[in-house]
């Protein structure tokens, strides 16, 4: 892991840019007649549990939670105690277990995804059988009170699916859905896909990525950190006193959680 690299990456007026408003957290878009949508800034700490018992007093500005799983009382709860929320949802793979799962025809579904039991990729290309779906779930996330949405797997053309997609087509895919998310009230966040930061950076309103430390690949996300937007940061393996000096000085947002995505977390200290 190279951080002083990373840590060289970053210019004195784009970290400036991310640092500005960071405890004004709450910022959003109003028009006349629409309610207003949520834009995360840096600064803000973040909470992703999609298994085990819910664990709603951990100290968090922002709960990730599994979109389909989580009540609307729960997503209410959490505002009332002034927290925002963000809801997930598998975009770009089939997952067996869901309660939609059956309204996806087999001709989208390719590959298992390894390590997943019981998920496979989606044939992304296909937007006019895809679109509608997602586009019910977005709606659901919505209904429920979150603020956001996280769309997970959405680099499918840097993985073997089982289909010939291309850079272009992860393109249309992921910003179709990105403004759906808007379109619907929602801020979106882009997962992984480190290989087309620049590309969406201006079509997302923050970053989430599992072990760019571990992979010394956070260099690619500060095109995030320069349009002052926020960076989330998991990781697995890597004991916090190594990644969080970097994580705390580049702005980022960054803890170390358990695979399983449970309650348990360390978080690093806030950007001073």
């Amino acid at each position: 892991m190279r951080v002083a690299r990373v840590l060289a990456a970053v210019a004195a007026g784009a970290l400036l840019a991310a640092v500005a408003g960071a405890l004004a957290g709450q910022a959003a878009t109003a028009r006349p007649g629409v309610t207003p949508r949520w834009h995360p800034l840096p600064g803000l700490s973040w909470q992703l549990q999609f298994s085990g018992k819910l664990d709603l007093s951990v100290a968090a500005d922002v709960f990730e939670l599994d979109g389909l799983d989580t009540a609307a009382a729960t997503v209410a709860a959490l505002r009332a105690a002034g927290k925002r929320t963000a809801c997930y949802i598998d975009a770009g793979s089939w997952e067996r277990w869901r309660s939609d799962a059956e309204r996806f025809p087999a001709t989208v579904l390719g590959r298992p995804l390894d390590g997943w039991p019981g998920e496979r990729w989606l044939d992304i290309r296909r937007l006019d059988v895809l679109l509608p779906l997602l586009r019910a779930r977005i709606a659901d996330c919505a209904a429920k009170g979150f603020d956001g949405i996280e769309l997970d797997n959405v680099d499918g053309y840097q993985n073997r699916t089982g289909f010939s997609l291309r850079a272009a087509d992860q393109l249309r895919f992921n910003r179709g859905l990105a403004a759906e998310a808007h379109r619907q009230g929602l801020a979106v966040g882009l997962k992984n896909d480190l290989g087309q930061v620049r590309q969406l950076v201006s079509a997302f309103d923050w970053a989430i990525n599992e072990q760019c430390f571990a992979y010394d690949e956070c260099a690619t996300l500060l095109p995030f950190v320069a349009a002052g937007k926020p960076v989330v940061v998991i990781e697995y393996a890597t004991a916090t006193g190594i990644f969080c000096p970097a994580a705390t000085e580049l702005g980022f947002a960054a803890m170390r959680k358990r695979v399983a995505l449970d309650a348990w977390r360390q978080a690093c200290p806030r950007l001073r």
